[in-house]
């Protein structure tokens, strides 16, 4: 009988070595998560005689039961059921929410699965287009029902999130558990990422500016759409030339976080073969496709059952529940006093959704016949500008104390109350003929 401990050589006859070249995929968001998983007892499984049960059951106890966040897949079944059975739109909307928030980590799993047959380079693409697949799927099927402010909505949320309280809190925490120690952390990552924030920042800004620029809105509108189009291309080129720059040219980089990691646990083995993870991946992918168009559709019931304002809901409550795996294993490693992964996973992802994730909305917005555009108002963005400026300057001297979490955990929090007494509608300006929604600045 060919050993549980063994699954890749079952599927794939030989196994390519985990050296640490291979184990370049695992990015700081992979390690991040990996905090929540946990140890699979294969004991039981090892007794079944049938070689595909065995390892049908071994993945599924893999997969489905090794992460801590297990006792929230119910909500999935649940959300499902709530659905068909038209239960209450809102519960449909908790569970839906609730039923995300393992998937999310569950994909990141696979991928760095994944990342031990494909080596480093395809490793770490896979990792820049799935790492934030939860956010990049809710945004197209948003998009798909013209939703366009749930869009820039929950993609502005993801950014605040990842920059103010899981940065701000990590800080905290890290600062508190290591009083008597100086935090450091590696500048080269941070300087790289706030850069290009930056440049996202300014390609965020001129589509508003643009349109307050004096002239009526109906003379403004499609200049500002191809304004949007065109720096929405710049920015997938800049999102292109930092994975260059990330996997290719200076790996070194991002490799230094790895080290301390390698030296205690050793070489690490995958759980599960190549073409499981795919397949895996895949069906996750499906359910949360899924889970994502529930959320969409009943995003506006819950708002208007618990009386709290669409873009609170999308700006704070989703992209906290939507992302708790990595944003709790951010946390973790703070207070093991390792902020260059915290660091990296909340700048990383940050950087991905601003770079890659809201221009790729605007293209295939484009595609769709939908005009989207990256004018997210004067709130938003002035939230966004306020928000990239304070996290510039936190970390410009590359140390770190609880009092600089503090302070982007407080400024979350005012940004949190001010949307949540926003109470913007939905499609302010709304072309129904044409199915055209264009946010007014």
């Amino acid at each position: 009988m060919a050993s549980l401990t063994e699954p890749w050589v079952m599927e794939n006859g030989n196994l390519k070595g985990s050296s640490r070249e291979n184990r370049h995929g695992r990015t700081a968001h992979n390690m991040s998560t990996s905090s929540l998983r946990k140890k699979s007892d294969l004991t039981l499984v090892s007794k079944v005689r049938c070689g595909i049960l065995m390892r049908l059951l071994a993945n599924l106890q893999e997969v489905i039961l090794g992460t801590k966040l297990s006792v929230l897949f119910p909500a999935i079944p649940l959300a499902i059921v709530a659905h068909s059975y038209v239960f209450a739109r809102p519960w449909v909307f908790a569970l839906s929410l609730l039923g995300l928030t393992p998937l999310a980590e569950r994909v990141s799993f696979l991928t760095e699965q994944i990342a031990y047959y494909t080596g480093p380079t395809v490793g770490g693409l896979l990792n820049a287009t799935c790492g934030n697949a939860t956010e990049l799927i809710i945004a197209i099927f948003a998009l798909s029902q013209r939703k366009i402010e749930v869009v820039k909505y929950s993609l502005l949320g993801s950014v605040l999130s990842n920059l103010l309280l899981v940065l701000g809190t990590s800080l905290i925490c890290g600062g508190f558990a290591n009083l008597r120690l100086e935090q450091k952390f590696d500048r080269r990552q941070a300087d790289v990422n706030s850069l290009l924030l930056l440049l996202a920042l300014l390609c965020h800004s001129l589509p508003l500016l643009f349109r307050m620029s004096g002239e009526p809105d109906a003379v403004t509108a499609d200049p500002t759409l191809q304004l949007s189009r065109a720096s929405s291309i710049v920015m997938l080129i800049a999102y292109l030339s930092y994975l260059i720059f990330q996997l290719f040219t200076h790996r070194q980089l991002f490799e230094a976080q790895e080290e301390s990691e390698d030296d205690n646990n050793g070489e690490e083995e995958p759980a599960i073969g190549i073409w499981s993870g795919f397949i895996w991946l895949v069906g996750m992918t499906a359910v949360i496709s899924l889970l994502s168009e529930y959320v969409v559709q009943t995003i506006e019931d819950a708002s208007d059952s618990w009386g709290i304002s669409v873009s609170f809901i999308s700006i704070i409550l989703l992209p906290i529940v939507g992302n708790a795996a990595e944003h709790a294993g951010a946390i973790i490693f703070a207070f093991k006093n390792k902020l260059d992964i915290s660091l990296g996973v909340a700048l990383g992802s940050a950087t991905q959704i601003s770079m890659f994730v809201v221009p790729l909305c605007v293209v295939v917005a484009w595609i769709m016949g939908i005009k989207m555009d990256l004018n997210f108002n004067l709130l938003e963005t002035g939230s966004l500008a306020l928000s990239i400026i304070v996290v510039a300057f936190t970390l410009q001297d590359g140390t770190s104390h609880y009092l600089k979490g503090l302070v982007l955990l407080l400024l979350y929090i005012v940004i949190g109350a001010c949307f949540f007494l926003s109470k913007t509608p939905l499609n302010p300006v709304n072309d129904r003929n044409s199915g055209d929604a264009i946010f007014s600045a």
